[in-house]
């Protein structure tokens, strides 16, 4: 049983959506094209060269899913999971804390407060 979602929530839940597609695709293509500061962060993080376009094609893909709606739930599973291997990844490199570290925590925030808003669902799963 679908209930009516108020126009506010909805755009609220688009633009919150919207915002970590916007960033996720960026950072992804970035991957891909191996832009030069995209690819030097990778290696500063530890990763070898070869492993920027596995981890562009990752969040490439888990963004695509997110995008569309049927499929959004199923995104933010996977967009979870690479959160917290860039998580993890700033945690071995001791990063600070607010900036790096919890900066794929406000990125999943944006995924699940985005579809928590839009679909109900998901709301019915994780109810308040």
């Amino acid at each position: 049983m679908n209930t009516p979602i108020s126009r506010g929530r909805l755009w609220t839940g688009r633009i919150l959506s919207g915002i970590a597609v916007l960033f996720m695709l960026f950072d992804s293509i970035s991957k891909l094209l191996k832009v030069s500061q995209s690819v030097e962060g990778s290696i500063a993080l530890g990763y070898a060269e070869h492993h920027v376009l596995i981890i562009g094609i990752l969040g490439l893909v888990s963004t695509i899913v997110y995008a569309f709606p049927r499929t959004a739930p199923l995104g933010a599973i996977l967009l979870t999971g690479y959160f917290g291997g860039a998580i993890a990844t700033q945690i071995r490199m001791d990063a600070p804390l607010f900036s790096n570290v919890l900066f794929s925590v406000y990125l999943a925030i944006f995924v699940w407060g985005g579809i928590w808003l839009r679909d109900d669902r998901v709301r019915r799963l994780f109810s308040l």
